[in-house]
C-alpha cells in the first residue's frame, strides 16, 4: 500500500504528530487528486482536533481543511482541470484525509484555480477565512451600499478580510482591533477603528453612526463577544457571529451562526478579488509539516499576527516514494 507523510491525530483530543498514512487511491469520477504545496492553519483546526466540528473522517486524521497545490490527477469526468494546474481548496466534507498531508483528494466542484500573482502560502490560508467572511456579508447579514457595519475582531484574518469585502461592497465600517492593528485596518478603508481592550467601545461605535441609532449590521469574530457586539445593532439590524456563540435575539435583532460552507464558484471569485489586489491576506508564520502542533498552538493563541501556513517543501511529492 502507497504510503503518504501528513500530520495529524490519531484519536479525537490526541496530541498533534507526524503519521504515515495510505496515500489516496485514484481519484473518483468528479474528484482530483492535489499534491499540496501548503495547507493553511486555523483554531477551527483545534476544533477538529478535539472532536468539535465533524469533517466527515475520524482518526487516524490527518488535521487541515483549506490547502493550496498542483493537481496530481484527475477523475474521468473531470473537465475544468487538468494534472499541473495550480489550485486551492476547501474540501469538505474530505474525501480521504485532511490537507496537512502530501496528497489531497477534492471533489473537483470544491476545488479553484491559483492565479500565478497569489503566492502558495497566501493561497493555502484563504479559502476558510474568505468564505466564511463572505457567505456572513452575503447570506447571514447581506450589506447594502451606504450601511453602516460593524466588524468585532478586525485585527484577526477572517475579520480583516470582512472589512474589505464590506467596504468593496459600498458599506461604512467601524472596527474593533487591538493597538498594534488599527492603522491596517483603517487602511483597509475602515471608517473607524476602537480598541477592543475599552470597555466602553459599543458605546463609541453607536456614537459613531448616524443619530446615534447602531449598525444596521455586526460581524462578530470574537470568541466570546457577539453578545457584546449585539450591544452595537440598531433595532431591527443583523448580526453574525462566526465563533459559535449566538446570543439570543432582542429587539428585532436578526442573529446568525456561521459555520463555513465549501463552494468552489466563490472561492474562485474570491482568490480572484485576491490576486486583482482588491482583498489582502498577510502571513504571519510558516511551519514545517513536521512542526504542525507549534503551528496549531500558535494560531489557537494568537500568536502569529497573520495567518499561519504549513509548507511541504522539500517533502517529496510523490507519494509512492513512501511505501
Amino acid at each position: 500500500m502507497l504510503r503518504m507523510k501528513a500530520a495529524g491525530i490519531d484519536a479525537f483530543g490526541g496530541e498533534v504528530q507526524l503519521l504515515e498514512l495510505a496515500a489516496p487511491a485514484p481519484p473518483a469520477p468528479d474528484e482530483v487528486v492535489i499534491s499540496v504545496r501548503a495547507a493553511g492553519v486555523g483554531n477551527w483546526d483545534e476544533i477538529v482536533r478535539v472532536g468539535g466540528w465533524d469533517v466527515g473522517r475520524r482518526p487516524p486524521l490527518a488535521l487541515g481543511v483549506e490547502a493550496a497545490g498542483v493537481v496530481a490527477a484527475v477523475g474521468e469526468d473531470v473537465t475544468s482541470l487538468a494534472p499541473g494546474d495550480a489550485v486551492l481548496t476547501h474540501p469538505l466534507p474530505l474525501r480521504h484525509q485532511g490537507a496537512w498531508a502530501e496528497r489531497l483528494v477534492a471533489p473537483a466542484a470544491l476545488v479553484a484555480r491559483k492565479p500565478a500573482a497569489v503566492p502558495w502560502a497566501e493561497a493555502a490560508a484563504f479559502a476558510v477565512p474568505a468564505l466564511t467572511a463572505d457567505q456572513a456579508l452575503t447570506e447571514a447579514a447581506p450589506v447594502r451600499p451606504g450601511e453602516w457595519l460593524l466588524v468585532h475582531g478586525a485585527g484577526g484574518v477572517t475579520g480583516e478580510l470582512a472589512v474589505q469585502l464590506a467596504v468593496a461592497r459600498g458599506a461604512t465600517v467601524v472596527a474593533t482591533a487591538g493597538p498594534s492593528s488599527a492603522a491596517r485596518i483603517r487602511g483597509d478603508g475602515a471608517h473607524a477603528v476602537f480598541d477592543y481592550h475599552d470597555p466602553e467601545w459599543p458605546t463609541l461605535v453607536r456614537n459613531a453612526t448616524p443619530s446615534g441609532r447602531g449598525v444596521g449590521t455586526a460581524v462578530n469574530a470574537v470568541r466570546g463577544g457577539a453578545a457584546t457586539a449585539l450591544q452595537t445593532v440598531a433595532d431591527g439590524g443583523h448580526l453574525a457571529t462566526i465563533t459559535g456563540d449566538p446570543p439570543s435575539p432582542e429587539r428585532g435583532v436578526t442573529v446568525a451562526n456561521i459555520y463555513v460552507r465549501a463552494d468552489g464558484a466563490r472561492l474562485a471569485a474570491l482568490v480572484a478579488a485576491l490576486a486583482d489586489g482588491l482583498l489582502s491576506l498577510h502571513v504571519g508564520a510558516t511551519f514545517p509539516l513536521a512542526d504542525a502542533a507549534t503551528a496549531l498552538q500558535g494560531a489557537v493563541t494568537g500568536r502569529a499576527a497573520g495567518a499561519t501556513v504549513l509548507t511541504l517543501e522539500g517533502i517529496s511529492s510523490d507519494a509512492a516514494d513512501h511505501k
